[in-house]
């Protein structure tokens, strides 16, 4: 894929996802041609399976070594054996804009025939309809195809941060490292801060949650509010070691391997804080959400979400899934059009103010 210049360090210079946001048309349109050229499109061949020889792209919407990059390469291994035709699964990391630049590169560019599906931020879901920019798609329309899991986010701080409590964060500032628009290291900070009071401050140009744990272990930032699973498989050492606090939890309920750690709405006051943060929090339950074009053509969707259900039973799949530490809890594509509808259902006032919050 293209070369990006570092930005796992901190520094004052321009991200490459910062620069091409200011052409995004011209940035999916490149994207797409590119892709084009490098994928095959699975169309129906007369007296054949569909995808018989065909290769299907597997767009990743973040950088390489996240946890989101994890979950899509492990399922890529396995879902094409569950595809007629059993085609090759190439996948293609897309990072930008907290995986905007990717969610509207599916939505309008990638061929509606099946050939494409990918990851997006669970988050993202919700950028449409707080006006986020750089969210050129529609979540109710595109296909939902499955999430191998559910969520929980996690705001936590190194161990040499002056903020050892969640109690600490209504007196002291806690340095976050932030990978883009969309993601929850942005908007569950930026929304706490306005509407509880707690002190963040953002740091931007990170590509992965993998970039921002290594510019905590160089003192460069001193947390980040992320997944809990991304936490504990990608530094383990660190709840052993005690390396970092955990300092409250967030998603539709209380993790209870998390026992002792706060729940985010025991800080709200008011019904409408509460209200607002379960709006805010309601990607968690989208978990790592695979997403394919709208308006396929319905076979086409049924083979894909089959084939996803078929892999998260498949025991070579479960198999590499346990030994990478994933936790499954799947859930299937007509689930999760279910909740994002519910989602797009919530009160106008709620979304304008979040709208707000996370600008």
């Amino acid at each position: 894929m293209k070369q990006t210049p570092d930005l796992s360090r901190r520094g004052t210079g321009r991200s490459w996802e910062e620069i091409m946001g200011k052409h995004p048309n011209l940035l999916v349109c490149a994207l797409g041609c590119l892709l084009a050229l490098g994928g095959m499109p699975a169309a129906a061949q007369p007296g054949g399976e569909p995808y018989a020889g065909k290769a299907v792209q597997m767009i990743i919407g973040f950088g390489p070594g996240g946890g989101y990059d994890r979950w899509a390469r492990t399922v890529g291994r396995h879902i094409g054996k569950h595809l007629p035709g059993q085609p090759s699964v190439i996948p293609q990391n897309m990072p930008g804009a907290g995986s905007y630049v990717a969610a509207s590169y599916i939505y309008n560019v990638a061929p509606k025939d099946g050939s494409v599906l990918g990851i997006i931020a669970r988050d993202a879901a919700l950028g449409p309809l707080t006006g986020a920019s750089g969210a050129r798609f529609d979540p109710t329309r595109l296909s939902w195809i499955g999430t191998p899991t559910k969520e929980t986010n996690v705001c936590i701080a190194f161990h040499t941060a002056k903020v050892k409590t969640v109690q600490d964060l209504f007196e002291h500032q806690l340095i976050l490292g932030d990978t883009g628009p969309g993601t929850g290291t942005r908007t569950y900070p930026k929304v706490l801060s306005a509407m509880l009071g707690m002190k963040f401050k953002l740091v931007g140009g990170f590509r992965s949650s993998v970039d921002v744990f290594l510019a905590m272990e160089r003192g460069e930032v001193e947390g980040i509010c992320e997944s809990y699973d991304s936490v504990i498989h990608r530094r383990p050492d660190w709840v052993k070691n005690k390396t970092i606090r955990f300092l409250f939890q967030g998603g539709a309920a209380p993790n209870p391997e998390l026992k002792g750690v706060p729940f985010v709405l025991d800080f709200t006051k008011t019904e409408e804080q509460k209200h607002a943060i379960r709006f805010l929090y309601a990607g968690q339950g989208i978990g790592r959400p695979f997403v394919a074009p709208p308006n396929l053509p319905p076979e086409r969707l049924k083979m894909l979400r089959d084939a996803f259900n078929a892999t998260m039973k498949d025991p070579e799949f479960i198999a590499e899934a346990q030994k990478s530490k994933l936790d499954l809890e799947p859930e299937d594509g007509a689930h999760l059009l279910a909740l994002i509808q519910s989602i797009y259902a919530t009160p106008k006032p709620i979304v304008e103010q979040i709208g707000q919050l996370i600008k």
